[in-house]
């Protein structure tokens, strides 16, 4: 296993983050992924720093490492580099807040609607959704489930995975990466 690479990463102080409020930052996405993984929504630290799944602790991009999906973990500051192995980076509510639940059913069905739109332009063979939670709300499916979901979004294969963030404490790391391993396996 190769370790990420031994850069200092951006800290943003208590002054940037709170800045960072309603923020949006670009999605990493192009026409035809493999898989696009969509989060829920942006936190602060990713709003202050422009980079998806920024803040220390959240395990995205250890998952994606560990399932195979990358070949040694990057940094969110190196997110630029999915798209060159057909993986992308979207979220259901674009605007950053400082916790998923600070947003409302109404902004998440609103959210949702606009994935739809979003992954019908860009038709990746998988959208994964990253909480089920937020997938069932988005998507209108309350008794969704971990896994591949019988529902796509026009040829788009639709599969939720666990929040990565640190604050989800129902998945260690190793299941975490074991569940994004799945979604790899079936990819290949």
């Amino acid at each position: 296993m190769q370790n990420p690479s031994p850069v200092t990463p951006f800290r943003p102080n208590a002054e940037q983050l709170a800045a960072a409020q309603d923020v949006t930052i670009p999605d990493v996405s192009a026409p035809g992924l493999r898989v696009l993984f969509c989060g829920i929504n942006p936190g602060l630290w990713s709003g202050a720093t422009g980079h998806h799944f920024a803040r220390p602790g959240n395990r995205f991009w250890p998952s994606l490492y560990r399932s195979g999906f990358t070949s040694r973990q990057l940094r969110p500051d190196e997110q630029g580099e999915l798209l060159e192995l057909g993986l992308g980076i979207t979220n259901v509510v674009a605007q950053a807040s400082a916790k998923a639940d600070e947003l409302t059913r109404a902004e998440l069905k609103e959210g949702g609607a606009a994935l739809v739109e979003r992954v019908t332009r860009l038709r990746p063979r998988v959208l994964a959704v990253l909480g089920i939670g937020a997938y069932r709300t988005a998507f209108g499916h309350p008794r969704a489930s971990i896994g591949p979901q019988a529902e796509g979004v026009g040829e788009t294969e639709v599969w939720v995975l666990p929040n990565p963030s640190g604050l989800n404490a129902h998945y260690s790391l190793d299941a975490l990466a074991a569940e994004f391993r799945k979604l790899r396996e079936a990819v290949e």
